[in-house]
């Protein structure tokens, strides 16, 4: 073949492929065309919906709910409306029945105080509502509002048969959360500030059996209340959660296990804590029980051992004469 001959043939082969290449990428364009996706967001009010899950009982606040978009035709007329709405009037109200995450909130499902069914509504599952007179002394000077938790301390004194008498201050219960000051179930705020006021009972929210620990304890001696940190519930549910008092099951979705720690951080405490003797604070107060019938200290205490056993700093000797135990401190002729 001579040379004229294969130049033709190298270009032709070249035209070839480049017309070949032209063409695939013509076909390819034309067969996918780029397609610019718009997402449309409904049309419609916004309405007020739960930011997070929200069981019986919980009261409202400014995180718990917000204004979503919403289609038009599934407005229902029982929804809250943005721009119709006044959200400083549905802080404080309790959730009647159960929302879940993203669901509007409608007006029968919220109650407000002062309405029929407030209290009962704002009470979770199982507990029960009581109320404590206080005074000024007793109330931490007013500064209790409806929502805090307080530790309750009982003051008494014991006389005994010999005359002589044991002052003591025990903190019979913890962690009690605070349902209402008077007649009161909110705070009243003016110019941003929380108003302090004067108030003669607070209502709590307690177990059946704590419930009639209280009823005692108010014909023993005087009740006070003792205002609780915020930080504290998160430090006792952390040694909780440490020493295995409250278990979270592995595997558990993170709603469940948010309903579990809460659930046990607003678990009011049935356990005396501690207990302060007239001793304690001053050198001329008795630091143990009075005699009583002749025989020492041989009042019983809630567990059934002698009182004197339970308030001693020291050893004892039970000494058991027929039906009578008499607790002895060691050294005592």
């Amino acid at each position: 073949m001579d040379r004229k001959k294969l130049v033709l043939l190298l270009g032709a082969l070249v035209i070839a492929i480049g017309t070949a290449l032209a063409a695939r990428s013509m076909f390819t364009g034309a067969s996918a065309p780029q397609a610019n996706a718009v997402v449309q967001a409904p049309k419609g009010p916004k309405v007020l919906v739960a930011q997070h899950a929200l069981p019986v009982g919980t009261i409202i606040t400014a995180d718990a709910i917000g204004f979503q978009q919403w289609p038009s035709e599934m407005v229902d007329n029982a929804y809250f409306i943005d721009g119709e709405t006044d959200m400083n009037k549905l802080l404080g109200t309790v959730v009647r029945h159960s929302i879940t995450a993203g669901e509007p909130v409608t007006q029968g499902a919220l109650v407000s105080p002062g309405d029929r069914g407030f209290l009962a509504a704002a009470l979770s599952p199982g507990m029960r509502a009581v109320t404590v007179p206080v005074s000024a002394k007793t109330g931490v000077a007013g500064f209790v509002f409806p929502g805090d938790k307080v530790d309750l301390v009982l003051t008494q004194t014991v006389k005994g048969d010999d005359g002589g008498s044991l002052r003591a201050a025990e903190t019979i219960l913890g962690n009690i959360r605070v349902l209402a000051t008077d007649q009161s179930t909110d705070s009243e705020v003016v110019d941003g500030k929380t108003v302090v006021h004067a108030f003669r009972t607070v209502t709590l929210e307690v177990t059946p059996k704590i419930a009639e620990k209280i009823a005692v304890a108010q014909t023993i001696g005087t009740l006070s209340l003792s205002l609780r940190s915020l930080a504290d519930n998160q430090g006792e549910l952390e040694r909780a959660i440490a020493n295995g008092s409250v278990d979270v099951p592995n595997g558990v979705s993170k709603t469940e296990e948010e309903r579990i720690l809460r659930t046990a951080m607003n678990r009011p405490q049935d356990k005396s804590s501690s207990f302060v003797t007239g001793g304690d604070v001053s050198r001329f107060q008795r630091r143990t029980m009075p005699s009583t019938g002749g025989k020492g200290a041989s009042m019983p205490s809630a567990g059934g051992a002698p009182a004197a056993a339970y308030l001693q700093t020291g050893p004892v000797v039970r000494i058991s004469r027929g039906k009578e135990v008499e607790a002895v401190p060691v050294g005592r002729k």
